[in-house]
């Protein structure tokens, strides 16, 4: 490989890796009125697939609750495989950690959107997410308690 070759990011494919929907307490919950608590929970992962290729993974789980009861979930796993070559390895973990999920997140949001839809109720708009700022977060965590680096890559 030569040393001056140029660095290639590109998307090889976005598909939904994983899509479930439950709501348990249907059809007695559609004759709430209240409006529904909402939970987001968001989960970033990657691996490598072959010679720079890496597969990333971001799952978005939405949870509504009226108290202690559950109106809807919603788990969307968005995958993307993409080809990252040619790129210093310190630069590698935050384009798995950051830019792939912001590619990512618009699919996800509109697989959570219509899912919701679908079961019934209004559709859920998930705000943008700042993802350079969580993976800061979890590199300053990191940091506090000492743990080693949970690398994105396996």
């Amino acid at each position: 490989m030569e040393q001056n070759a140029q660095p290639v990011f590109g998307i090889e494919k976005l598909y939904v890796k994983d899509l479930s929907l439950e709501v348990p307490n249907a059809p007695e919950i559609f004759l709430e009125r209240d409006q529904p608590q909402i939970e987001i929970q968001l989960n970033t992962g990657g691996r490598g697939v072959g010679e720079g290729v890496f597969e990333v993974v971001l799952t978005v789980t939405v949870t509504a609750k009226m108290g202690e009861k559950t109106v809807f979930l919603v788990e969307v796993g968005q995958a993307g495989i993409f080809r990252i070559q040619n790129v210093p390895e310190e630069q590698l973990e935050p384009l798995i950690a950051v830019a792939c999920p912001n590619i990512l997140f618009p699919y996800a949001r509109e697989a959570v959107s219509d899912a919701v839809s679908r079961a019934g109720f209004q559709p859920i708009v998930l705000q943008p997410v700042n993802f350079e700022s969580m993976y800061m977060q979890r590199l300053q965590q990191q940091a506090e308690t000492g743990a080693p680096a949970e690398a994105p890559i396996q």
